[in-house]
């Protein structure tokens, strides 16, 4: 049967150590955990059964494992170091019997997004983010139309737009929003992009390093691989969307709670084909993926064992090919969720509805 496996690390460190680890996850602080990360051997967490495509019946199985740094980990050591920890987890993977490997959260973007991790390993890589660029603007066509917001008409905001994930999600939205926001730290990478995108683009393009430009926004993709959050509630116009695809998150549960005439969204949630068990919680409801888990199950579905999505370059040809195998064997994009809990449709309605009241005071 062919296999995968999938490298997850700790985000929020005392959640998710506790996860695997109760008793550890209960005793230590934040930082006694990331600092006894930097000693810690490669984790086996589970083993993944019942994925199934659709079109083919083809069953495959996989595995879950865990690379101990948590995202400052990744951050304070030497790059070398890192990468010899991901590595060494990777080496795991081949002693089970996977035929891909796929890099989740910031095991996917740590140096050179992956390329040294594949040199080193005798099995393919992948970091997933190609899935991941597609779900995430499958995510926000989704959310305008439930909020009545016209795409073409709208003024959307790619927050990380220097970015790899960030590059590719510009370039899709370009073609379907009236107005673009290119926000990120490096003015200089930013008007490249604008230069680039300009010779095709629907959209008007705007550069900014500035967060409180936001509120021109009804649409808001956020993809950066910052350590905190860094949109606040004033940056937000009522009956916006944010789309955070970042891990750790770039919005807080705080402005959510602050702001209820906004919908916060998790980027990159898909519905995984078959009766699957994941043997582990790692935040979402059965038969539930990451879409960056999910490019690497699609590509052990399709039997495509070759690097695939690696770099700081990912192709728009490469995200609408990843999610036409995707869609073959019957992933989809899953109903919305906004930290790890559901968004019912009455939460979407009182969203809508607390947004035209809002607009109607302004008129007054």
């Amino acid at each position: 049967m062919d296999a995968f496996a999938f490298i997850i690390h700790p985000i929020d460190p005392k959640r998710d150590v506790s996860r695997k680890f109760p008793l550890l996850g209960r005793i230590l602080t934040e930082r006694q955990i990331d600092f006894f990360s930097t000693f810690f051997p490669p984790v086996y967490i589970s083993e993944v059964e019942g994925i199934i495509s659709q079109a083919t019946g083809k069953q495959i199985k996989g595995w879950l494992l865990a690379c101990p740094y948590t995202p400052r980990r990744m951050l304070e050591l030497p790059e070398q170091t890192v990468y010899r920890k991901i590595t060494q987890t990777g080496r795991l993977a081949e002693r089970l019997g996977a035929q891909i490997l796929g890099l989740g959260a910031f095991t996917s973007v740590v140096g050179d997004a992956g390329l040294t991790i594949a040199r080193q390993l005798d099995i393919p890589v992948t970091t997933g983010d190609s899935y991941t660029v597609a779900i995430a603007v499958q995510s926000i066509r989704r959310a305008a139309e439930m909020l009545e917001i016209s795409m073409p008409n709208a003024t959307a905001a790619v927050v990380g737009a220097s970015g790899a994930i960030g590059r590719v999600c510009a370039e899709l939205l370009a073609d379907e929003v009236g107005r673009l926001l290119l926000i990120g730290r490096d003015a200089a990478m930013l008007e490249d992009l604008r230069t680039r995108l300009r010779v095709r683009a629907r959209a008007e393009l705007v550069t900014s390093t500035e967060m409180n430009v936001l509120s021109q926004a009804q649409l808001i993709l956020t993809v950066t691989s910052a350590l905190h959050q860094i949109i606040q509630p004033e940056h937000l116009q009522s009956g916006s969307v944010v789309c955070d695809v970042a891990r750790p998150r770039d919005v807080s549960a705080m402005l959510a709670a602050a702001r209820n005439d906004i919908l916060v969204i998790d980027g990159g949630m898909v519905d995984v084909p078959g009766p699957v068990d994941f043997h582990f919680n790692f935040g979402f409801p059965p038969g539930k993926a990451y879409a960056c888990m999910a490019e690497t199950i699609a590509l052990a579905l399709e039997g495509r064992f070759e690097d695939y999505t690696l770099g700081k370059e990912i192709s728009r040809q490469q995200v609408d090919e990843i999610t036409s195998i995707a869609e073959k064997h019957g992933f989809r994009l899953s109903g919305f969720r906004s930290f790890e809990k559901e968004v019912t449709l009455e939460q979407i309605e009182a969203v809508r509805a607390r947004a035209k009241a809002a607009r109607r005071a302004k008129m007054r």
